[in-house]
């Protein structure tokens, strides 16, 4: 997934430097929202009907910054063949389980970080918590890389 672009979420903006978003200016205000520390809404002239087709497209370039902190995942049952690439693949299992470096599953009991298990040939979130998209030191609310693996396609981050 690209980055989040400061200058493209400016363009955006209806670029007045009003101050009533609490920010300097609409290049500061651009650059919180794209680091999710901002909504849309915080900025008052973007909200006018006028704008309504910038603020659309700004939103959903946001989307996945828009619920910092808040990980949204489904895994597809129809779709998921349980080979298990998600838990190969998702940089936090083999940070905390060694044997997921060489490809092989986690043994049991379960790691206390490991986000995905494959349980009756599935898939399946057992530790969301501890998802990188999660809010927290050293996260990356902008990490896909379960979704982006996934053979199957069967893996939704919204």
């Amino acid at each position: 997934m690209a980055t989040i672009s400061v200058m493209k979420v400016y363009k955006l903006l209806p670029k007045t430097n009003c101050k009533e978003c609490g920010k300097s200016s609409c290049m500061a205000f651009a650059a919180e929202l794209a680091k999710g520390d901002a909504k849309v809404e915080d900025c008052p002239p973007i909200m006018d009907p006028k704008y309504d087709k910038q603020r659309k497209e700004l939103e959903e370039y946001l989307a996945p910054v828009a619920n910092k902190g808040e990980a949204h995942i489904e895994i597809d049952p129809e779709k998921c063949d349980g080979c298990g690439i998600c838990i190969v693949s998702c940089p936090v299992n083999p940070r905390y389980a060694s044997e997921i470096l060489s490809g092989k599953s986690p043994k049991y009991p379960l790691e206390e970080h490991q986000i995905f298990q494959v349980y009756d040939g599935k898939a399946i979130l057992v530790k969301l918590e501890h998802c990188r998209r999660v809010e927290g030191e050293g996260r990356s609310k902008n990490c896909r890389i379960c979704e982006t693996y996934c053979p199957q396609d069967a893996i939704k981050i919204f």
